[in-house]
């Protein structure tokens, strides 16, 4: 476990696979859990859904030319293989897509489910808003390094 700015525990996650983070939120549901962040797991689960189908059918934003073509060539291979650090400020046009907080939890897992379902089907070829072209290898391993961030504000109850 590790600590946020705010001293928060939060857990350690990876994962290999898309199964293996589809069956840490199942067990965590079925077994009852805590969130550590500021948001809730409804929230969680609509964002990473969001992203899901995103890198199927792209999102209507990209990141500032600048970063595109000078910054996010660095730092691709980093972030498909190091965890990501918690606190990313997102440029205002991607804020729009973040969950609102009344997302109910019914909804959310509608969402994050049928984006896991639409990935075992389909190859995510949409291009990443910062990164831009992907493999559908590269855009997997972003997935789970962005499920593990997330999932790792996600506790198990004791």
């Amino acid at each position: 476990m590790s600590a946020t700015a705010t001293h928060k525990v939060r857990r350690t996650v990876r994962y290999a696979t898309l199964d293996e983070f589809k069956q840490d939120l199942e067990g965590l549901i079925e077994g009852g859990y805590e969130t550590v962040g500021d948001w809730t797991l409804a929230q969680i689960c609509d964002h990473l859904g969001s992203t899901f189908h995103g890198s199927i059918d792209g999102v209507p934003f990209k990141a500032p030319w600048f970063a595109r073509t000078f910054i996010a060539p660095f730092l691709k291979n980093s972030v498909l293989i190091k965890p990501m650090k918690p606190g990313i400020q997102l440029g205002k046009e991607a804020q729009k897509y973040l969950p609102k907080p009344d997302v109910t939890l019914e909804a959310a897992l509608e969402k994050v489910r049928s984006g896991l379902s639409r990935l075992e089907h389909e190859v995510p070829v949409a291009d990443h808003p910062f990164f831009g072209k992907m493999a559908s290898e590269e855009w997997m391993q972003l997935h789970l390094r962005h499920c593990e961030l997330h999932m790792s504000f996600v506790l198990p109850k004791e």
